[in-house]
């Protein structure tokens, strides 16, 4: 089907939203609460569009295309009405931009510059920080939150560890963990999902804090070294050294999900204890050698033991932490080219 967004003709799809469309199409239309992962909300009400013959403004991230729909995104009614919910979302808390771990990477924030709101466009109510850190890798500051519950969704329909929930009524409707306890006292296991799904910088992972801004860093994708699943990271890195680790969040097979050692325990790699080289036994200690020394040393000696004492007198063992591919390749190493079954998993029970 076709559609016309501020005038451009675009392709859809039955079950596209308009916020869907626009986005395959490079139209920005701000939003806060909704993301890929946890489906249209429309709590927010700053993705609002015009749709020529409604009666009134629509949120574009939970209304479905129609053929020929005419939609309108730039209209004086439009960025009023998207003004008026951001200039309310910036005054009901801590915002400030210039001390914050997000900026560069805020959603409110890249709202606001969308819509060009200024300083003197806010009042603010004056609400100092109340960090929450209770927990081992991550900070809370209730006073930069904007309760547009992405994190409850993420925490309880994308990984399902049903810990976050929004408590309280109105004005005192807040994010809590469990029976709103503190952060490091509940259930959480650090996961650190609402640290990546949160638009703002409410929840931000605590070593990250004061390493790097968004600008300063590179992205470097990778693949996760502790398990056998190949969840895809990206790493965050500043001056060589990695400040922060992300899910990549159209990588397969985690789609932006990783546990806590995943997105927090990088820093074995710096370890000053850290085997770079490979090492080769001789004269009762060892000595560094190339890798294709170490290789051709071990493949000498595959040779060696084949000759004298057949393939059943060698045997491996496959490192829990290697890929499944790798895990396959080297099964096929030894029955395939050695000619044993003498192959195991140090994971298998």
């Amino acid at each position: 089907m076709k559609i016309t967004i501020n005038g451009m003709r675009c392709e859809a799809k039955k079950g596209q939203t308009i916020l869907n469309v626009a986005r395959a199409n490079g139209i920005y239309i701000p939003t806060l609460c909704y993301h890929e992962k946890v489906g249209a909300a429309a709590r927010c009400r700053v993705c609002v569009v015009e749709v020529k013959g409604s009666p009134g403004l629509v949120t574009s991230c939970s209304t479905p295309v129609a053929d020929g729909m005419e939609i309108y995104t730039d209209t004086p009614q439009v960025l009023d009405a998207q003004r008026f919910v951001v200039k309310l979302t910036l005054s009901s808390g801590n915002h400030d931009c210039i001390v914050c771990e997000k900026t560069g990477s805020c959603e409110l924030q890249d709202a606001a510059y969308h819509l060009q709101l200024e300083d003197k466009d806010i009042k603010t109510a004056g609400r100092p920080p109340q960090f929450d850190d209770s927990s081992a890798f991550i900070r809370f500051d209730p006073t930069r939150c904007i309760l547009c519950g992405r994190c409850v969704e993420a925490c309880n329909h994308v990984v399902v560890n049903r810990v976050i929930k929004v408590m309280g009524r109105g004005y005192d409707a807040h994010i809590g963990f469990d029976c709103n306890d503190p952060m490091g006292e509940s259930s959480c296991v650090q996961c650190g999902e609402c640290t990546q799904i949160c638009p703002v910088g409410a929840l931000v992972s605590k070593k990250s804090i004061g390493k790097a801004r968004f600008p300063d860093v590179k992205k470097v994708r990778t693949t996760c070294p502790y398990c056998g699943v190949g969840c895809q990271l990206d790493l965050h890195v500043k001056d060589e050294r990695i400040v922060k680790v992300t899910g990549t969040e159209n990588g397969s097979p985690n789609k932006g999900r990783l546990c806590v050692k995943g997105r927090y325990g990088y820093d074995f790699i710096y370890a000053e204890d850290r085997l770079t080289v490979p090492l080769i036994r001789e004269n009762d200690g060892f000595r560094e050698a190339s890798w294709d020394e170490a290789l051709d040393l071990v493949a000498d000696k595959f040779r060696e033991i084949l000759e004298t004492d057949g393939p059943d007198a060698i045997a491996g063992i496959s490192c829990a932490r290697s890929t499944n591919e790798d895990s396959y390749q080297m099964q096929k190493l030894f029955r395939s080219v050695l000619k044993t079954n003498n192959i195991d998993h140090c994971a298998r029970t």
